[in-house]
């Protein structure tokens, strides 16, 4: 417990966010305790442990990195298939086909998580590593965007003024 504020201090200055900071912290914990077997009781407990959180921050951004160039790409790829269809206007599946590929990867995602595949924010927060309230902001931008985009398409005036 006495090292906790240490670690909040050091996931702080790698996250440089407070509560990705409060996240690392615990999975920081969570990661030690199920490791607990591996610790040598001769060696340093400070130094172990902030290896353990140096390894899951570079674990995490790793991930990130790789998730974020994966959805970009199959994103380029379906909005080229996309464009290169011929455009049907009486249907509203394709009108919501061609639109989603247009949202960004984190929102693609989010909406995909939660609505497709019917997931809680919790689960999806969790899955995407992020906290419950940005996965349910990240949910209504993607809502917002796709009806404005899908009324765009359509020709539709935008009710909101943009």
């Amino acid at each position: 417990m006495s090292l906790l504020p240490d670690l909040r201090g050091f996931a702080r200055f790698l996250t440089r966010d407070a509560s990705s900071s409060d996240d690392l912290v615990q999975d920081t914990i969570m990661r030690a305790l199920g490791a607990l077997d591996q610790f040598q009781a001769d060696t340093n407990l400070k130094a172990w442990l902030f290896a353990i959180e140096r390894n899951i921050f570079f674990e995490q951004k790793r991930r990130r990195k790789r998730e974020h160039e994966i959805m970009t790409d199959y994103a380029a790829q379906s909005h080229s298939q996309i464009e290169s269809r011929p455009a049907s206007s009486g249907d509203d599946v394709r009108d919501l086909e061609s639109v989603f590929w247009l949202l960004s990867p984190l929102l693609r995602e989010a909406l995909i998580l939660v609505g497709a595949q019917e997931m809680t924010h919790e689960e999806a927060a969790v899955i995407c590593g992020v906290p419950v309230g940005t996965m349910k902001a990240r949910v209504s931008r993607a809502r917002a965007r796709l009806a404005e985009l899908v009324a765009h398409a359509r020709g539709d005036a935008p009710t909101d003024g943009r």
